[in-house]
C-alpha cells in the first residue's frame, strides 16, 4: 500500500513538473537539467518513504509484543478467577448437601411427632364423646326426677321461664328507654326551641284561604244574557274551552266561576272580564281571547318564577322549573296556596340552616322545589313526590334537593342538614293553626281512627283526641301499667298512628297514669 502511494506521488510530481515546463515554454537544454533535478528529488522521496516504511514495521513488531504480553497477563487473571469461582461453587454445594441432610432429618422427626399428636387427638375425641354421652344420660335422668318433683314437663317449665325473662327484660328495656329519652330530650329541646324560635320570629308569611269559586262583578244584569248567548252557545263555549263551571243565577250584578283547579278558574275569570270589557261575546271571539289569556298567563308564570329566584338569591334554575314555580300560585293543598307554602318553607329552611351551619342557598333551593311536582298533578295526576323527583333529575338538580323531595313525605331517610331543615320547615308551614282547611268528614274520620288505635292497647282506659286532632291523650290503668311501661305504650301508639293514619304535620301522644285514692271523713 505504501509503495503504491509513493509511486503515485512520484508520477503526480513528474506530471506536475512537466506541466510546469510546458506552461513556461522551457527549451530542451533546460529541460534535461530540470529532469535530472526531478529524478533526484523523486529518489530522495523514495528513500524517505522506504525509511518511514521500515520504522512502521519496527513499531508494528513492538505493538504486537505489547499486545501478546497484555493477553498473557489477562489470561492468567481469568484462569485465577475461574479457579476461585469453581472452588466457591464446590463449597456451596457441600453446604447445600449438609443443609438438605439436616432438613430431611427434621422432617422425619416432625412426621413422627405429628403422627403421635394425631393419635392423641383421636384418643381425646373418643374420651370426649363418651363424656358427652354420659352427660346426656345423666341430664335425662335428672330431667325425669325434676319433672316428677315439680309436676311440670320440660316444655311447660321452659315456657314459664321464657315469659318471666321476657317480662323482666321488657321492664329493663322500658327503664333504659325512658332514661335515654329524658337525657336526649333535655339536650335537644333547648337547641330545637332556639332554632324554631329564630326561624318563626324572623319570618312572617302572608296567608289567604283558597276558595273553590270566583265572583265576577257586572255593571249591568243585561250582560248575563249576552254571556249566555243564543241557545246558550256562548256559555257552553266558555265552559268547554276553560274547563270550569259558570253559574249565572238571580244574584244581582254577579256571575260565579266554579272549579277546584285554581289555574283554570283564574284563566276563565280573566277571559270573561276581558270579554265583558270588549263587548264582543261570541264563540269565535271567546276562543281567541281565551288563547290570548293562556299565553299571558304562561309569560306571567315564568316572570314570577324568575323574580322569586332572584329574591331568594338562587341561580342556575332551569326555565321550565321557574315556570312551574310560578304555576304553584294556582295550586292549593288543604286550602293553603302552594306557592305561599313553598316560599314559606324556603325562607324557614334558610334561617334554620344558617343556625345549624349548613348551606343556606342550597336549603332555600330545596325548599323552593320540594313541592314542585304539585304544579302538574292536577292536569296529569300522579304522586307529586315522584313527579318532582323526575323533574329535578331531568334538569340536573342537586342530590340534596332530590333527597328533600323524598324525605319531606317520609319516602327516604334525611341525609343532610339542609334536607332536615326543609322537612322541619314544611311541618311548621303546614301544621300551624289556620294554615290549612280540611273537610269535616275526613277530620272526624281521622280523629276516630286515632282514638281507636289508642284504646286497643292493653291497660288503656280512655283516649281523647284534642287540639284539632294534633294531640291524643291516653289514660291508662295504674294497676295494670307501671311508669316505665307508659313509655312503651306511647311509642307503640305513635308508631301505629304513623303507619295507619294520614295527617298533616305531627300528632303528639301523651300517656297519663295516676293513682287516685278516695276516703271519707265521718
Amino acid at each position: 500500500m505504501l509503495n503504491e502511494l509513493l509511486v503515485g506521488g512520484g508520477v503526480a510530481l513528474v506530471s506536475g513538473f512537466v506541466g510546469f515546463l510546458i506552461s513556461k515554454k522551457i527549451t530542451a537544454a533546460h529541460f534535461d537539467l530540470y529532469l535530472e533535478q526531478a529524478k533526484a528529488k523523486a529518489k530522495a522521496i523514495e528513500n524517505e518513504a522506504q525509511l518511514t516504511l521500515e520504522r512502521a514495521s519496527l513499531r508494528s513488531i513492538e505493538i504486537e509484543k505489547e499486545a501478546q504480553k497484555r493477553y498473557d497477563l489477562i489470561s492468567e487473571q481469568v484462569k485465577k478467577d475461574f479457579a476461585h469461582r469453581e472452588e466457591k461453587i464446590m463449597r456451596d454445594e457441600r453446604e447445600f448437601e449438609s443443609l438438605r441432610e439436616v432438613k430431611e432429618e427434621k422432617m422425619t422427626l416432625d412426621r413422627s411427632n405429628l403422627e403421635n399428636r394425631r393419635r392423641n387427638i383421636e384418643r381425646n375425641e373418643r374420651a370426649l364423646e363418651k363424656l358427652k354421652e354420659d352427660y346426656r344420660l345423666k341430664s335425662e335422668q335428672l330431667m325425669v326426677i325434676v319433672e316428677a318433683r315439680a309436676g311440670l314437663s320440660a316444655l311447660e317449665a321452659k315456657t314459664i321461664l321464657l315469659e318471666q325473662v321476657r317480662e323482666r327484660e321488657r321492664l329493663e328495656l322500658a327503664k333504659a328507654m325512658r332514661y335515654l329519652e329524658e337525657q336526649s330530650k333535655e339536650q335537644l329541646r333547648g337547641r330545637a326551641n332556639y332554632i324554631l324560635a329564630q326561624a318563626t320570629s324572623r319570618f312572617a308569611g302572608e296567608y289567604a284561604a283558597e276558595r273553590l269559586i270566583s265572583v265576577i262583578h257586572l255593571d249591568d244584569d243585561e250582560l248575563k244574557g249576552r254571556i249566555i248567548g243564543k241557545e246558550g252557545r256562548n256559555i257552553k263555549t266558555l265552559e268547554m274551552v276553560s274547563g270550569v263551571d259558570i253559574i249565572i243565577d238571580e244574584t244581582p250584578n254577579a256571575i260565579i266561576v266554579s272549579s277546584f283547579n285554581l289555574y283554570r278558574r283564574a284563566i276563565a275569570t280573566k277571559t270573561i272580564e276581558l270579554l265583558v270589557q270588549d263587548g264582543r261575546i261570541q264563540p269565535a271571539r271567546i276562543e281567541e281571547v281565551y288563547q290570548k289569556v293562556c299565553d299571558e298567563f304562561d309569560e306571567a308564570m315564568t316572570r314570577e318564577g324568575e323574580e322569586i329566584a332572584i329574591d331568594l338569591g338562587l341561580q342556575g334554575i332551569h326555565p321550565e322549573l321557574l315556570k312551574l314555580i310560578g304555576r304553584l300560585k294556582y295550586r292549593s293543598s288543604y286550602g293553603q296556596n302552594a306557592l305561599a307554602h313553598t316560599l314559606e318553607v324556603a325562607h324557614l329552611a334558610g334561617i334554620m340552616t344558617a343556625e345549624m351551619g349548613g348551606d343556606v342557598k342550597l336549603a332555600r333551593r330545596a325548599g323552593l322545589l320540594h313541592d314542585i311536582g304539585k304544579a302538574l298533578t292536577q292536569e296529569g295526576g300522579g304522586n307529586h313526590v315522584d313527579i318532582g323527583v323526575e323533574l329535578c333529575r331531568r334538569y340536573n338538580e342537586d342530590p340534596v334537593v332530590i333527597n328533600a323531595i323524598y324525605a319531606h313525605h317520609g319516602h327516604e331517610e334525611i341525609k343532610s342538614i339542609e334536607c332536615a331543615a326543609v322537612c322541619a320547615a314544611d311541618t311548621l308551614s303546614a301544621a300551624r293553626p289556620g294554615a290549612r282547611r280540611e273537610v269535616l268528614e275526613s277530620f272526624l274520620r281521622r280523629v276516630s281512627e286515632i282514638e281507636e288505635i289508642a284504646t286497643q292497647k292493653a291497660g288503656v282506659k280512655q283516649a281523647y283526641a284534642i287540639n284539632a286532632g294534633r294531640e291524643v291523650r291516653v289514660i291508662v290503668s295504674a294497676q295494670s301499667v307501671n311508669d316505665d311501661e307508659t313509655v312503651l305504650i306511647a311509642r307503640e301508639i305513635a308508631d301505629e298512628i304513623s303507619q295507619k293514619v294520614q295527617f298533616p304535620g305531627e300528632i303528639k301522644v301523651s300517656v297519663i297514669r295516676e293513682n287516685r285514692v278516695v276516703e271519707y271523713a265521718r
